[in-house]
Parts: structure tokens; sequence; C-alpha cells
């Protein structure tokens, strides 16, 4: 909501200035997977290894098959 003292358009260049930088992020994170494939496909193992292990003990241990998923899902997140 604009005040007397915050011309109405401060909004919008926040909004502006958060949208360059979210795509600033994007843009040097595919930079940094281009230039380290090899990083980014060892990644892409340990997650499917973690995944295909929870399945497997899934009907046996429902509880770890979850811890492994959580695993694999953050891993992505580094």
């Amino acid at each position: 909501m604009p005040t007397l003292r915050e011309p109405f358009h401060a909004g919008a260049a926040e909004s502006l200035a958060d949208a360059f930088k979210a795509l600033l992020d994007e843009t040097l994170m595919l930079v940094e997977a281009l230039l380290s494939p090899n990083r980014i496909i060892g990644e892409v193992e340990q997650m499917r290894a973690l995944q295909v292990a929870a399945d497997d003990i899934e009907p046996t241990d429902p509880v770890r098959a979850e811890l492994l998923r959580s695993r694999a899902s953050r891993i992505g997140l580094r």
C-alpha cells in the first residue's frame, strides 16, 4: 500500500529488482551446471540409488524408506 512518503512505483521497482535477482541466480546455476556436468551426473546417480533403495525396503521398513527419500531430495538442494 503506498504511503505519503513512498511513491506508488517503489513496490514495482522492488519487484523488478527481485525478479532480476532471481533471473541472475538461475543463470549462474545454469552456467555452473554446464561447467561441471560430472558433478550433476554424480548427484543424479546418488539420488537415483537412494530412491531405488527406498523402493526396495518400503514394504518392510517404511520409516527407513522415507528417510532415504528425504536424503535423496536434499542432494539436489546443495
